[in-house]
């Protein structure tokens, strides 16, 4: 049974309050980004670190477009009938990840169920332009749920990313409210096929928190991603872009993220990121290391 998620009443605390987006490498970045005809989810997603991230020159480029083909509660990602897919934009990506010197660099994207692969290969493609114009660059991936196909997850695995991401966003029962066209159960599915396919290459999921969701329920599914062989796990607060968007049923204490924090560590993630402002790229390098 669903429940109906009401907005929070408290005023958001003064914890999530982000640097703003200014300082001459945040212009230079954005410039960069202009110049190369690149999206990144951080503008498009409307991300609350972005004045944080691009000051320190970390960004996650999103491919395939800015329109997504699904209608998720939570996301500032525009949506509808997607542009045809630019196979010049990996070439772009990696053009840009040079400029800026990265070493380490995220890539996701809009879901594309109209591709057969629903995009898979342009990951892939991306993945090797990086490494071929910045060798020694690592490079995480966050996939979409690709419907479930396994042939498309093998082409973007066999294209060898340091790390593996698709994000379940929130716990199973708010999934027909939050995550409109997905299963709880695939994108699990999914993610333990990525680890039992390509064991060396860490897996990395995410959840968002102040949705309606009980913790013992948050502590349950990190349970089920943890038996899914995911090894790294971000938590982090829920933000509601727009009125159009799913309200805020709570904000979620500073304590309450640490002690999530330690029971992921009991539970065996390799890595947990936890706090109100982690999102599934936020000091992605860190992570890893």
């Amino acid at each position: 049974m669903l429940v109906s998620i009401e907005p929070a009443k408290a005023k958001r605390p003064d914890w999530l309050k982000a640097p703003a987006p200014v300082g001459e490498n945040y212009r230079d970045l954005k410039q960069l980004v202009t110049d190369l005809k690149l999206h990144t989810v951080c503008e498009s997603a409307a991300c609350p670190n972005i004045g944080d991230c691009w000051n320190r020159r970390t960004a996650t480029f999103m491919i395939l477009g800015n329109l997504c083909t699904r209608r998720c509660g939570f996301c500032a990602v525009q949506k509808g009938a997607p542009l045809p897919v630019d196979h010049d934009e990996p070439n772009r990506v990696a053009e840009a990840v040079a400029r800026m010197g990265l070493r380490f660099a995220v890539i996701t994207s809009v879901n594309r169920d109209d591709q057969p692969d629903g995009g898979a290969s342009l990951f892939a493609a991306t993945i090797h332009a990086i490494r071929h114009r910045v060798p020694g660059c690592g490079v995480e991936v966050l996939v979409p749920d690709f419907q479930g196909s396994h042939a498309a997850m093998d082409i973007v695995l066999d294209a060898r990313p340091d790390v593996l991401n698709h994000n379940t966003e929130t716990v199973p029962r708010l999934y027909k409210q939050v995550r409109l066209g997905a299963r709880f159960e695939r994108s699990l599915d999914m993610l333990r096929h990525a680890k039992l396919r390509n064991p060396e290459i860490p897996t990395k999921s995410g959840l968002m928190l102040g949705l309606g969701e009980s913790l013992e329920e948050v502590r349950h599914t990190m349970a089920l991603l943890r038996e899914n062989l995911v090894d790294i796990l971000t938590l982090g607060q829920y933000l509601r872009p727009s009125l159009k968007h799913l309200p805020i049923v709570r904000y979620v204490p500073l304590e309450e993220f640490a002690e999530l924090k330690r029971h992921g560590e009991h539970l065996g993630f390799r890595h947990v990121e936890s706090g109100p402002l982690v999102r599934s790229s936020y000091h992605a390098d860190d992570a890893v290391k």
